[in-house]
């Protein structure tokens, strides 16, 4: 059965890249996917799927009901874009200004939705259910994964499975990784309130820039001297801003910046020596601080039961030698909500481009991928979901 169904995958190439395509045309942000959403719902609809619209505001899920018993596996993917401006001289080119998919997500969506009709096609020899999730929002905090799960997305489901297309590994790979894969994803933004003034009389200010720079260095030292240097962490300030004239000393500064942990105890630590140093750097000269920090997307921890089926299939699929374990990212990722509802696991599909000049990192401007990706993944998804059913079945 898996070698007809991959048969039928292959056969529908042409009409995943046009999807793909026209997705990568006509990007839509993070919280404002109006046609993306309405685009995936009218091609489940077409397959004669239960679909529901609008989950957890403009997520989309689709319900493939198997003609035998067995369990419920649900399978994900994103859709939204990033505020980027495409750069790449390619006919399929973002035609929406300052939008682009830089990230991959509209290969995951064609690739999900042709998995979808070869499975439905097929339905009557199927065991269980299948449950497609489209989700919005991937990109932000916070992102859609949470919202959806609240509305429903993932009652009843007793695994799950997700695949991201890596611009920076070649075609025909695929990465796993058991336990934490990705990092929990904070931010914060510190405003620093000092008292402005003339520059030439600094002395009759509280500088809030001088502050924020001492601020700067002091918070690097909570990775650096005040971590374990075997529990990983990240502290990144990456905006300043303060003032806009060359002879004024303004009031006030603003720092924004993100951490990433793995260890739940590591991130508590950081966001407290995060609050602790900014309060006393800022009142040892003189200024007030207030520090708003926000928790983001939980880690990414892959099911080690479900990470063994994932390697098991990609080895059968690809071979051995093109499916490794991946070191930890410091990325994050919204998968780890549907990770905390069922077992399951998150993996890496390479599809670099075949020039190495043309490769590019996710959210750079001339991002792109080998649209091959998609067959990899929808195979990858095919061949998991059966061995699952298989198991159950047995």
């Amino acid at each position: 059965m898996q070698a007809q169904l991959f048969e039928r995958l292959e056969a529908l190439y042409s009409d995943m890249v046009d999807f793909r395509r026209d997705l990568h045309m006509y990007p839509e942000l993070s919280h404002h996917e109006v046609d993306t959403p309405k685009k995936v719902a009218d091609f489940l609809t077409d397959l004669g799927l239960d679909v529901r619209t609008e989950v957890g505001s403009r997520g989309v899920v689709g319900t493939l009901k198997g003609g035998k018993p067995g369990k419920t596996v649900a399978l994900r993917a994103d859709f939204d874009a990033l505020p980027i401006q495409d750069a790449k001289d390619v006919p399929y080119k973002s035609r929406i200004d300052g939008v682009m998919h830089a990230c991959g997500h509209d290969i995951h969506t064609s690739g999900l939705l042709h998995v979808a009709k070869v499975l439905s096609e097929n339905k009557a020899e199927l065991p269980g259910t299948i449950v497609f999730i489209h989700q919005f929002a991937e990109e932000v905090i916070p992102g859609g994964a949470k919202f959806m799960i609240e509305d429903g997305c993932m009652d009843g489901v007793d695994a799950v499975f997700g695949a991201h297309v890596s611009s920076n590994n070649p075609l025909g790979t695929v990465g796993y990784r058991e336990g934490p894969v990705m990092a929990n994803g904070d931010t914060f933004e510190i405003t620093i309130q000092g008292r402005g003034g003339h520059a030439a009389s600094p002395h009759l200010t509280v500088d809030p820039l001088a502050i924020g720079g001492q601020l700067m260095s002091s918070l690097q030292q909570i990775v650096s001297r005040q971590t374990d240097p075997l529990k990983s962490a990240v502290v990144t300030v990456a905006s300043f801003n303060s003032g806009d004239s060359f002879n004024v000393i303004p009031d006030s500064a603003t720092l924004k910046g993100t951490v990433r942990t793995f260890q739940p105890e590591v991130r508590d630590h950081v966001q407290a020596r995060i609050e602790s140093i900014t309060k006393s750097t800022c009142e040892g000269f003189g200024a007030t601080a207030t520090v708003d920090y926000v928790r983001g997307y939980p880690a990414v921890v892959n099911d080690p039961a479900e990470t063994a089926r994932y390697r098991r299939v990609a080895e059968t699929l690809f071979g051995a030698d093109h499916v490794y374990e991946m070191a930890p990212m410091m990325g994050m990722e919204d998968f780890a909500y549907y990770l905390k509802e069922a077992p399951g696991s998150f993996a890496w599909v390479g599809g670099a481009m075949p020039d190495e000049s043309d490769i590019y990192p996710h959210h750079h401007p001339n991002f792109d991928v080998q649209e091959a990706a998609m067959l990899d993944i929808g195979k990858l998804f095919i061949a998991t979901v059966l061995d699952y059913m298989s198991e159950d079945a047995s």
